[in-house]
């Protein structure tokens, strides 16, 4: 049971690591550990959600709490429910992107506020270890059910300004990405789908758009022709991929800049965060129209809070979670969409072209090496730390970040998989390669 407690969430495989007992003793321990009252609880369409929804809302009602029933419901609709019901608790049953033996849990405080495995998850897994429950309730708690997902649409609209029709192309994969184009509804917005009946066995591809095999079937599809652009959600929809007209892929922080120049012109001076792994292209984007960025370190539960802390309207990370206030500093991928949608159809230039200028810099994208051990990847670090950290600046937010003149890389170790991760940026494509190569060299050596 020990290795389903993750840094984010709870997510293992379903009936030997992730069992019904467990989600039974989880509503049991999520109780005990908050005190709350009342919890929100969706799920995505994982055959194996309803038995979890079940027995977790047995355990958590025996001790007196009460559980919204929100249903089949995206990740972002699960946020929007917590915050806009008055919920001192919410719970997403979803694996997100792991394929279909997977199942977990995404465990929120009130106002969608993230529990991570620092500030909670470790504690609750304690709870359950040990068997130190709050008592039953002399009265169980009451299950009732609430459909959000209108209010949350009539929400996210707010925010569409569309000076033209526009046609998009949407995969789906048989996920819960549905659920956010009902936002679409109403909007001068068509779209095509792929893969939209929702099937938690994910019998097309992988609901993964950070694999850039699973874009084949949206690009060839965009490549046909008629489309502004393409939108691939993952399982659970807290996260997008965009394709450009051409069917090219566009990489995600070149959408952070973009969806924080749509969020600067009915904000301007606002607070946008972008993860530290993010192009230079990324900052400057933000200060020309007006902004202020701020960098944050990787992982939604720690983006959450410093947004939170300094009030800010947006943040982007480089695998496609698009943060916003509006949402109770939760993800919205149809929201990402509308920003995206408000400034293609404001211009006169297709999406490729919008990008093109934001192109600046030669990126390498993430490059990860396998390590033997915690101990390798602290060799690594400190040998990167003697090499380069006196010849630029350096700073240790999230791993090591040294930034140079014409360059910069980040190395950072995986919160999940025996894994370090290298970015790194370089004005020109030579340099990249060749800096690249420099630093790959240390790791591996």
């Amino acid at each position: 049971m020990a290795g389903i407690f993750k840094a984010y969430d709870i997510r293992g495989i379903y009936g030997t690591e992730l069992t019904e007992e467990v989600a039974y003793d989880l509503g049991r321990a999520f109780v005990t550990f908050l005190g709350c009252k009342k919890i929100a609880v969706g799920y995505d369409i994982r055959p194996t959600s309803i038995p979890l929804f079940e027995n977790f809302a047995k355990g958590a009602t025996e001790l007196g709490a009460n559980i919204i029933d929100l249903g089949l419901v995206s990740t972002p609709v699960s946020y929007f429910g917590n915050g806009s019901l008055g919920c001192d608790a919410s719970v997403m049953i979803t694996a997100s992107h792991n394929p279909k033996e997977y199942n977990g849990f995404k465990l929120c405080r009130a106002n969608a506020v993230p529990i991570s495995g620092a500030t909670g998850i470790a504690d609750i897994e304690k709870i359950i270890r040990d068997g130190t429950y709050a008592p039953k309730a002399e009265k169980p708690g009451t299950i009732s059910v609430a459909n959000v997902i209108p209010a949350y649409c009539d929400f996210i609209r707010k925010n569409a300004d569309i000076a033209r029709p526009l046609r998009i192309c949407c995969d789906f994969a048989n996920g819960m990405g549905t659920t956010e184009a009902k936002v679409f509804e109403g909007l001068p917005i068509t779209y095509s789908a792929l893969f939209a009946e929702p099937d938690g066995t994910f019998p097309n591809h992988e609901a993964n758009p950070l694999k850039h095999e699973t874009l084949d079937a949206i690009r060839a599809e965009v490549r046909k022709g008629g489309y502004d652009f393409g939108v691939a959600f993952d399982g659970d929809a807290d996260r997008a991929g965009f394709i450009d007209e051409k069917g090219e892929i566009i990489p995600m922080d070149m959408i952070t800049a973009l969806v924080a120049e749509d969020m600067l012109r009915s904000h301007p001076g606002s607070t946008i965060f972008y993860d530290l792994r993010s192009s230079w292209a990324v900052k400057e984007v933000i200060e020309e129209h007006g902004g202020k960025p701020m960098m944050s370190r990787v992982g939604h539960a720690f983006i959450k809070q410093q947004m939170r802390e300094n009030d800010a309207l947006f943040a982007g990370e480089l695998s496609g979670h698009y943060y916003f206030k509006a949402n109770f500093t939760a993800e919205s991928s149809s929201l990402a969409v509308l920003c995206l949608a408000n400034i293609v159809s404001r211009s006169d230039k297709p999406l490729s072209e919008l990008i093109a200028p934001i192109r600046r810099y030669f990126a390498s994208g993430e490059i990860n090496t396998k390590l033997a051990s915690k101990e390798d990847a602290d060799r690594v670090l400190a040998s990167l730390k003697e090499t380069y950290g006196s010849k630029g600046k350096m700073f240790e937010l999230d791993g090591l970040s040294v930034e140079f003149a014409d360059w910069w890389f980040n190395v950072r170790c995986s919160n999940t998989e025996p894994l370090i991760r290298l970015n790194l940026e370089a004005k020109t494509e030579k340099d990249m390669v060749t800096h690249r190569d420099e630093i790959l060299s240390v790791i591996r050596s």
